[in-house]
């Protein structure tokens, strides 16, 4: 038996909370023995993502899942279709299936800790030793033998490292997003507040074991150039050990559609008007608050603009709750207040429609280190501003891809949307190269094969890699 304390959904109350025993994991059912059976010559990669709500299906938008969920299933996928078998490490919690199969060659394989209820990525580092030992005396149990692991965000990392330390394999880890970046930018944002963000965002404890598992780990895959730049010189790491490799989309399912389909999808989901669009999970850094501000703006040039909001979960918690009531309230002090909209999460299933049916989509956000949604709804054709608080614009041309826009400027922010409706032309160029530029460089297969030939040839040689060739040069000839 492995001693571990118990689950704790207040972090200020940890210090009270008593010791208490897990036990092993439970049998394997006859399903997950037919899952786990079979012996594949195919190498076998382990991918490494421990929090939130990890499935084949993933209920998107339940709290700590969302895009990086999507990227680590999508890029699954894309790995096995290049013949490997991939595993995804996650945590068992709230009854959930041990073993889950994806596809032919992918399946999400699930250890204990920290009890049976969901646990806070920010938290969830005090349970991790659990985890590693459930997942060690697995792979050694079932001779599970794998050619590197991938892990996403830093709780995971923290735990692939033990694992890649003990089994002697190469550990290619994704931050996602970065610990320093994100406090800088929320104390810039909120001076007043920086006691609560350390209490809430665990700040001082996830910066150290960044530094830590950026030291330790054979590769580093920044997803935007900002990324890259800051792992090098903030977290002092050689450059020879950072890849740049942007987060992918499925083209498969994000396209444009003829303006008859449109129509028919606008129809589906009741938009009239010139609608703006802005999705995702309900927290602070999304910057929803900073859309409703600039609105009026749009509202004001434009009296068929509305602004639909498919912000949060099917369950929302206290926190997204207060959220949602103050974005709602903000929206009422506008005076636009009857065409500002909110909408729960979109379901996966209609998401690419919902994109499609839109006039333009927004990505606000006060800080983002990609934007997979910016990325969905260009492939989508739909035209597309972008918040300068990240790396996605770094890799589109202004006017030419998309907009840029600063969206704690209130007016540089709603004067950049009225332009995508008060230019025609700019609003279908937007959308035929924004389309075209998203095919052109973030497609999963093609982020597969960059990862794969990142992993290769860092065994085989290490090179300094100045990615400037990711940039979009101004005057680029697409």
């Amino acid at each position: 038996m492995v001693e571990t304390s118990e689950t704790v959904t207040n972090p200020s109350q940890r210090s009270i909370v008593p010791r208490v025993r897990q036990g092993r994991t439970r049998p394997l059912t006859p399903a997950e023995r037919e899952i786990l059976a079979g012996d594949s010559p195919l190498q076998r990669i382990a991918m490494v993502s421990t929090h939130g709500y990890v499935a084949a299906n993933p209920p998107l938008g339940a709290a700590d899942t969302g895009g990086q969920v999507v990227y680590v299933i999508e890029l699954s996928k894309k790995l096995a279709q290049l013949g490997y078998q991939v595993d995804i490490w996650t945590r068992q919690f709230e009854e959930q299936p041990q073993i889950e199969r994806v596809d032919e060659r992918v399946r999400v394989i699930r250890m204990p800790c920290g009890g049976n209820e969901f646990v806070a990525k920010e938290y969830l580092c005090d349970y991790l030793a659990e985890w590693n030992e459930h997942a060690l005396r697995f792979i050694q149990q079932h001779g599970l033998v794998y050619a590197f692991f991938n892990s996403h965000y830093w709780d995971a990392g923290m735990a692939a490292q033990h694992l890649a330390t003990v089994l002697e394999v190469p550990h290619v880890h994704t931050p996602h997003s970065i610990g320093l970046w994100k406090q800088r930018q929320m104390e810039a944002d909120f001076p007043e507040s920086h006691s609560e963000f350390e209490r809430r965002y665990n700040f001082s404890r996830r910066i150290q074991e960044e530094r830590k598992l950026y030291a330790d780990c054979d590769i580093i895959v920044a997803t935007t150039p900002p990324q890259l730049d800051l792992i090098v010189k903030d977290y002092e790491i050689s450059p020879a050990k950072v890849r740049m490799v942007p987060p992918g989309y499925d083209d498969h399912r994000f396209y444009p559609v003829s303006d008859a389909s449109r129509i028919a999808m606008r129809r589906r989901f009741g938009f009239k008007g010139k609608v703006i669009v802005a999705l995702g999970r309900l927290a602070r850094n999304k910057g929803y608050d900073l859309l409703i501000d600039a609105f009026p703006l749009v509202a004001a040039r434009e009296p068929k603009a509305v602004l639909h909001l498919a912000v949060g979960g099917k369950d929302m918690n206290a926190n997204e709750q207060q959220i949602l009531d103050e974005l709602t309230e903000r929206a009422e002090k506008t005076g636009y207040g009857s065409r500002i909209h909110f909408g729960s999460f979109i379901p996966d299933e209609d998401l690419p429609d919902y994109y499609r049916a839109a006039d333009l989509f927004v990505l606000c956000s006060r800080y983002e280190p990609f934007g997979m949604t910016a990325i969905e709804a260009m492939a989508s054709g739909t035209p597309t501003v972008v918040t300068v608080h990240g790396g996605l614009y770094r890799a589109l041309s202004f006017g030419r891809h998309a907009l840029f826009a600063d969206p704690f400027d209130r007016e540089d922010l709603g004067i950049m949307m009225a332009k995508v409706f008060r230019h025609p032309r700019l609003r279908t160029r937007l959308g035929r190269m924004g389309a075209h530029k998203a095919r052109s460089l973030f497609t999963w297969t093609g982020i597969a094969h960059q990862l794969v030939a990142a992993v290769e040839h860092r065994m085989s040689a290490a090179v300094t890699l100045d990615d400037t060739d990711w940039d979009e040069p101004w005057n680029d000839g697409d």
